[in-house]
């Protein structure tokens, strides 16, 4: 893959690669105190500079929610989000380059044991704010009332402060809170399978869109995604499978 002015110039009008990295994923990203961020989307945007011949700024944001305003807004030129149609009113996703869980957790002693019993009118569901797993119950849960924690890390300590019924967000997160905590069950089936993917402000065009899509089927690909899960040990999350248009 070699850029040319026009796409080196659409994804930099800053002067340089603005890649918002949203903590509020552990899987995906967590602090670092020297570069800002370390883990898998950042080895990604990385290489994305890279690519372009350009330099990278970090825009680090807590909430999967504030990643997105970040890219409308323009203030980042590349994001790393769960795919939905509602953030692509004004995103250009490429494909998933990571398939991560969601799960649903509830204290030691509730009565819920399957996800079927959870959408019922009188539980309370926490997600945190304007993260895959916010938007996708809105849509699907019709009873449960849904509560909203200002970021995922926080979904569960919110749950347990508040009295809801469930927590619901990345399986991982879930886990270690329920080592962390103690008295604490995760339910034995996901709810939901999140695509993660990268993506760019629809305005930056639809060569610019097609390039970062070829990118990650590249890197997909070559291993690199797959080389960057292990390198951060990171468990419980796949490489998506190759895109349709690079499977032919």
């Amino acid at each position: 893959m070699t850029p040319t002015p026009a796409i080196r110039s659409a994804f930099t009008p800053a002067g340089t690669l603005r890649a918002a990295i949203n903590l509020g994923n552990p899987i995906l990203a967590s602090a670092d105190a020297q570069d800002g961020a370390r883990g898998v989307s950042v080895d990604l945007a990385r290489e994305f500079a890279r690519l372009l011949g350009v330099e990278l700024e970090l825009v680090v944001v807590d909430a999967a929610g504030k990643s997105v305003d970040v890219v409308v807004a323009e203030g980042a030129d590349i994001g790393f989000f769960a795919i939905d149609p509602v953030r692509g009113a004004a995103i250009a996703f490429t494909d998933a380059y990571v398939l991560i869980e969601g799960f649903y957790l509830v204290r030691d002693g509730s009565p819920i044991r399957a996800n079927t019993q959870v959408d019922d009118a009188a539980h309370r569901v926490v997600v945190g704010k304007g993260s895959a797993y916010d938007l996708h119950l809105t849509r699907s849960l019709q009873k449960a009332r849904i509560e909203r924690a200002p970021t995922s890390p926080a979904v569960v300590d919110t749950f347990l402060a508040s009295g809801a019924d469930v927590a619901a967000g990345v399986k991982q997160q879930l886990q270690a809170d329920a080592r962390r905590l103690g008295g604490l069950r995760l339910l034995d089936e996901r709810f939901m399978v999140i695509r993660q993917a990268m993506g760019t402000p629809k305005s930056r065009g639809a060569e610019a869109a097609a390039f970062l899509a070829a990118f990650v089927e590249a890197r997909k690909a070559d291993g690199f995604v797959g080389a960057a899960l292990a390198r951060h040990g990171i468990e419980g999350a796949s490489v998506a499978p190759l895109g349709e248009s690079a499977a032919k």
